[in-house]
């Protein structure tokens, strides 16, 4: 019979599970943390629950926050656990748990309360994982999108609703009391994180208060960092098992790969927790690390995701275990993405990309295709669009990366390659469903969403390429395209 989970089970937790190993009555928050889903913490808050069983940066506990009702919701069920819960390494050759505790509270849904711990002195580094269509960007110029309706409703008003609107009133009144400014840390899977984690608290500051603006673009830091931890979403199987295999009643487990990755630029001046002490790398640049991992595997996790998908798979290492596949992305890589990058001292491309075959393929993950196709409309244009815009630019090849989009608009027609339906999970699902379906006469139908495309969709080459390739989908079908990309012909 599974235990539930609380402090009071921290003394006898089961067999096989690892304990925090440190005193939790002893921490303090010294982070305020947006996003408390499952890529926080599998990853940072796992990184700081490593330091504290150290017996360092127990002043750097989290405090969670939020803005939306699944933030509540999440609240909720780590309050009854006392704000713990359980995380399992899906190791291949064997399971692992531990039990985290680096989370010491979670502010109320609420703006007052959540600008209360921004306020609070001992705040000196917000974080957020607030996904990648979180910041505001104006998919077409790259932009704050000042004219989006959430930051409208926020000007003016004392109760802000977004992220953003809630840092800003924070920073306020802490330059107002003369309390030095917190860091911004993004950990969200986007190219320079940082960089637009300040343009979208500069962009609301400069609408709201330019004198705030003013400090803020003076005072405060926006380190850029990249992130990795493959990490599936929790349904029910994962509930089960961790009882089952582990004897936990927890209601907020998290399941992840056992690889993990933290790159950050060293940039607080507010201090931060040693953490280099415990595996990340703090680096002057992280730009060259970030687009590696958004190129490769985010942009890989793209390009099995559509054909894999439209031939019936749906975990990816059973889009990993098809030949088809597999060569497709391999070859995809080699050929046009891997040469994009600039070298990085100490890094082999080709071993790293080795790598994230052998994670993709780790079947234990059971990672959906579902999940990896999902929210296209904003993937695409930070984690192909971006590559695929710098291919055409430096004049290196481009085809592969115009038929990953092809397969993307083949994938919002709505059905694979049985007629089997789809359900796309996008915010714009209806737009790119209607758009697909007349891009099978007319290409440009697609191509002309310009909140996706931009000005990459008039352009002439690309446009070429890609309706052909998806002129040959159609046609000829998904296995046959892959396999002449692959030989070449």
């Amino acid at each position: 019979m599974a235990n539930a989970l609380n402090k009071d089970l921290l003394d006898s937790l089961p067999d096989g599970v690892e304990g925090p190993g440190y005193d939790r009555a002893g921490l303090s928050s010294g982070i305020v943390h947006y996003g408390v889903g499952n890529f926080h913490r599998a990853h940072q808050a796992v990184y700081l629950s490593r330091l504290m069983k150290t017996g360092k940066g127990h002043d750097w506990a989290i405090t969670g926050a939020g803005v939306r009702p699944g933030d509540a919701a999440m609240r909720e069920r780590l309050k009854a656990q006392d704000w713990l819960y359980t995380v399992v390494d899906l190791d291949p050759a064997g399971l692992s748990a531990q039990v985290v505790g680096a989370m010491v509270d979670f502010a109320p849904v609420d703006p007052a309360e959540n600008i209360a711990r921004m306020v609070d002195p001992s705040t000196r580094i917000v974080s957020l994982t607030v996904t990648e269509g979180g910041y505001f960007i104006d998919a077409d110029t790259g932009a704050f999108d000042a004219e989006h309706p959430d930051i409208q409703a926020d000007l003016g008003t004392d109760a802000p609703k977004t992220v953003f609107g809630q840092i800003c009133a924070a920073l306020k009144q802490r330059f107002d009391a003369g309390t030095p400014p917190f860091t911004l840390m993004s950990c969200d899977n986007i190219p320079e994180n940082g960089d637009a984690t300040r343009q979208a608290v500069l962009g609301f500051a400069r609408l709201s208060d330019p004198a705030l603006a003013d400090r803020v673009e003076a005072e405060v830091a926006f380190p850029n960092g990249m992130v990795d931890c493959i990490t599936p979403a929790t349904s029910p199987r994962e509930l089960r098992m961790v009882a089952e295999t582990f004897g936990i009643e927890d209601a907020a487990p998290v399941v992840c790969e056992p690889f993990r990755q933290w790159v950050l630029e060293d940039r607080f001046p507010m201090g931060r927790p040693p953490l280099e002490e415990v595996g990340v790398e703090f680096v002057d640049e992280v730009l060259p690390y970030e687009l590696m991992k958004l190129r490769i595997l985010n942009g890989g996790h793209a390009a099995i995701a559509y054909p894999s998908a439209l031939l019936g798979h749906e975990l990816a290492h059973e889009g990993m275990g098809d030949p088809d596949v597999d060569a497709w992305l391999t070859a995809l890589e080699r050929r046009e993405v891997i040469p994009t990058l600039n070298p990085i001292p100490g890094v082999d491309y080709e071993a790293y990309l080795a790598k994230i075959r052998e994670r993709f393929g780790n079947e234990k993950v059971g990672d959906t295709i579902a999940r990896l196709c999902l929210d296209g409309s904003n993937r695409q244009p930070k984690f192909i669009l971006p590559t695929l815009r710098d291919a055409l630019r430096d004049g290196k090849p481009y085809e592969g990366l115009a038929l990953e989009v092809a397969l993307w608009c083949r994938y919002c027609a709505g059905e694979d390659e049985e007629g089997r339906a789809i359900t796309l999970d996008d915010e714009r699902a209806v737009v790119l469903t209607d758009a697909a379906r007349r891009a099978r006469t007319d290409p440009s139908a697609f191509l002309s969403l310009g909140e996706v495309f931009g000005t990459l969709g008039r352009d002439a080459r690309f446009a070429e390429a890609f309706g052909d390739k998806l002129q040959a989908l159609w046609q000829d079908g998904v296995r046959a395209v892959l396999r002449r990309y692959v030989s070449g012909t």
